[in-house]
């Protein structure tokens, strides 16, 4: 079949790969991907992609079987992760930074033919192979170091495991709905769930939001500090840049203050971002940096946070700085990408703004009905973008997936402007002397002190059993701030019954690897289970 037929997402036969590849044949000298290790064209990433497809086919991975891809983030990721695609392959993107036995999980719950690993990662690989059953018949060794003699048995070196094969000559014919790649959700209240998304939902993210919504066009340069394996950097580092033609700067490393300020001042082969994606925590740690560059350093024009939701100070904070608005957003693993979201031009700080076109929202009850503006509710949307299904959980995907709507276990608030207000998560949100609190409300007030970097709320039972707003506190380097001034400073600004209790000033809050908070953590911290 002719890959030119692969091109429509509504239709009987759409594959994103390629989709890509043909958006791009008309400029293969333009800089695709900056990496840690140089760059790469648009022609040069159409080669690899098919190269990689090549490879999986002619060690028989078939259709839909599944592809582990453990890798940092550079140029190779989003060539193995199309590659799999193009192949009809479904690829497991998988976070960087876990332990052995999350990786065992992985593989079982997966059964993935062959895993594509970044040298640095493949001593925790192997590890994880060891503690269980798995269906491996390949260990494929990205930036494998040239001084190494020879890989453990059963790995090969990339460029080797290219080299023996030819490049697939065609895409396969996926229909939209096909099975395209796995995520795992982040972990923010226990174990990451398997999430299922199809060939075309990328293609929906990346028209509805990264160009409906942000704008992005062929002159822009995308840096995120979101790693690739997690939605949002997905979206911001592949399918975003790519369905433009434009380029992306990333980052292998931690994306530290001084890391993320290297490559906005261009230490990546010269460019500079003009359009860069964060996340809260991320943000107000660059904004306590000593190293704070200036505005005039760098080339921004656009800035994206999504994650957990933009504290207003943090916001107003980095416009008065930068002179560029924080465009907060919210999005899902189980979405892919942004749904709810302040536009260029229109921020409102303290909101998540208003509906991504294309996406539906409602606001609903305990019982399913819908709530009143002003009234906090749960959130639910209706998107192309849903995932479809947690594999292997019945359960959970019953709870989730809806019918045509996708339950969030966000709660919000409809302001009567048509912007929504963040409430917390579903099952964070606490009852305090008979009313309802939002931890996030209480932690925004308190990262508002000018000693506090970050907070985080939860709900402690006293000695009769009710339940007292209790928050961990991570000062800025170098200051001090005592519990009663700090419970004073939220009392002034916040209803008597919303102050926490109890403050417990710690050096670092829990979290995933993309940013949020483990509250379930604190919760067995405090009852001294962790």
């Amino acid at each position: 079949m002719s890959d030119a037929s692969v091109m429509d997402p509504q239709g009987e036969l759409f594959n994103f790969a390629e989709h890509l590849l043909a958006l791009n044949r008309g400029h293969s000298e333009r800089l695709a991907y900056v990496d840690d290790h140089g760059t790469l064209s648009y022609g040069a990433l159409a080669q690899r992609v098919r190269a990689v497809a090549g490879a999986l086919q002619g060690q028989d991975v078939r259709r839909e079987e599944r592809v582990l891809v453990l890798m940092h983030d550079s140029s190779d990721w989003p060539c193995i992760f199309l590659g799999a695609m193009y192949a009809g392959c479904v690829p497991v993107a998988a976070n960087t930074l876990l332990p052995a036995p999350e990786y065992a999980y992985m593989l079982a719950k997966s059964r993935a033919q062959v895993a594509l690993v970044s040298q640095a990662l493949l001593p925790v690989l192997l590890q994880a192979m060891a503690l269980a059953p798995h269906s491996l018949r390949q260990v494929v060794v990205a930036h494998a170091d040239q001084s190494l003699q020879s890989l453990p048995a059963g790995c090969v070196a990339l460029e080797d495991w290219l080299a023996a094969y030819p490049p697939a000559r065609h895409c396969a014919a996926t229909h939209p709905n096909d099975p395209g790649f796995w995520l795992f959700s982040s972990g923010s209240t226990g174990r990451p769930k398997a999430t299922v998304h199809t060939q075309a939902n990328p293609f929906w993210t990346a028209k509805r939001y990264g160009q409906g919504v942000l704008g992005l066009g062929p002159q822009d340069v995308c840096f995120s500090a979101a790693k690739l394996f997690f939605a949002y950097g997905l979206g911001n580092a592949l399918s975003f840049p790519l369905s433009v033609g434009a380029t992306t700067v990333l980052l292998a490393e931690r994306p530290t203050p001084q890391a993320v300020f290297a490559r906005l001042q261009g230490a990546a082969a010269g460019v500079k971002p003009t359009a860069f994606f964060g996340a809260p925590t991320l943000f107000a740690a660059m904004l306590a940096a000593p190293d704070l560059p200036a505005a005039a350093a760098l080339a921004l024009r656009l800035v994206s946070s999504a994650g957990e939701a933009l504290p207003a100070d943090v916001g107003q904070r980095f416009l008065a700085h930068f002179g560029v608005d924080i465009v907060d957003g919210i999005g899902s693993t189980e979405m892919l990408h942004i749904y709810l979201s302040n536009r260029p031009g229109q921020v409102r700080y303290g909101t998540t703004g208003w509906p991504v076109p294309g996406y539906d929202i409602a606001l609903r009850d305990e019982a399913g009905q819908p709530v009143a503006d002003g009234q906090t509710g749960d959130l639910f949307i209706r998107g192309p973008s849903a995932a479809l299904l947690y594999w292997g959980d019945r359960a959970k995907s019953e709870e989730t997936f809806q019918g045509a709507w996708t339950r969030s276990g966000d709660k919000y608030v409809r302001n009567t402007d048509g912007s929504y207000t963040y409430s917390g998560r579903s099952d964070d949100m606490l009852k305090v002397s008979g009313m309802y609190v939002s931890p996030f409300e209480v932690e925004s007030t308190l990262i508002a002190h000018p000693a506090v970097l970050e907070a985080a709320v939860i709900g402690v039972p006293d000695e009769h059993g009710l339940t007292k707003t209790k928050a961990y506190v991570v000062c800025k380097a170098g200051q001090e701030v005592s519990a009663d001034e700090l419970k004073a400073f939220v009392k002034d600004r916040l209803a008597p019954y919303k102050y926490p209790r109890q403050i417990e000033f710690i050096a670092e809050l829990p979290k995933t690897a993309t940013g949020k908070i483990q509250r379930f953590r604190l919760r067995a911290l405090s009852a001294g289970q962790a």
